[in-house]
């Protein structure tokens, strides 16, 4: 596990619990440094600040995710506006978790963030490899590329996931928490918020060119992918 924080007592508390807890803990304070931990080995999960010296905490999240990574990213920070936590998971955040915040709750998303990557990465090896289509939307789970007619789309990695599984549902209507659970963790503790978030960017990258929408909201049930 790489904690990035550089406010040496919060580092400090965070070592000293989750080494009690059974992680393996290794600190960088910066931005920077960070990089270089992660491109030496990735960490099973990164418990990231974002106003950290030199690369701050979102672009260090955003080269993550550009190298192709999935590594678990929880975001532990001051900022607690709607527009820092929109700014974070658009980075490529799976969580958000604002400071000061109880211990109990933070070991508890990180529990959930870990079990949500071991049940996938189980799925994928389970999962078949075919190309997956509805109307002109197409996703290749094997290469993780998504196309809109011959328009090549890029998703992050839990995009990709909230794809993948409209894709093995179409003109299934699937409750919020059943995405939840299946995208995020039977227990996800996060903000209310996160799913309207990822599905509203969805959204945008599917209907870039003026596409027909395919992600629809049925109001008081969930979402669905169909044709209107």
């Amino acid at each position: 596990m790489l904690v990035v924080e550089d406010d040496r007592s919060i580092a400090t508390v965070l070592r000293r619990g989750l080494t009690f807890e059974g992680y393996r803990v290794e600190l960088a304070d910066t931005g920077t440094q960070a990089l270089e931990i992660a491109r030496g080995a990735m960490p099973d999960i990164v418990i990231l600040d974002i106003m950290i010296p030199g690369v701050d905490g979102l672009e260090v999240c955003r080269r993550i995710r550009a190298a192709g990574e999935d590594v678990p990213i929880l975001m532990l920070t001051a900022r607690d506006e709607v527009v820092d936590r929109v700014a974070g998971l658009d980075a490529g955040a799976d969580d958000y978790m604002v400071k000061p915040f109880a211990f109990e709750e933070l070991l508890a998303r990180v529990r959930a963030l870990l079990r949500r990557r071991a049940r996938q990465d189980e799925e994928r090896e389970r999962a078949p490899t075919d190309v997956l289509r509805f109307e002109d939307l197409t996703l290749d789970p094997s290469t993780r590329y998504a196309w809109r007619g011959e328009r090549r789309i890029e998703l992050t990695t839990r995009e990709f996931d909230l794809l993948l599984l409209f894709l093995r549902h179409p003109n299934q209507v699937l409750p919020r928490d059943t995405i939840m659970e299946r995208v995020w963790g039977y227990d996800f503790p996060g903000e209310s918020n996160v799913l309207e978030v990822y599905i509203s960017n969805l959204r945008r990258r599917l209907e870039a060119d003026g596409e027909p929408r395919l992600l629809q909201t049925v109001r008081g049930a969930g979402y669905v992918l169909r044709r209107e």
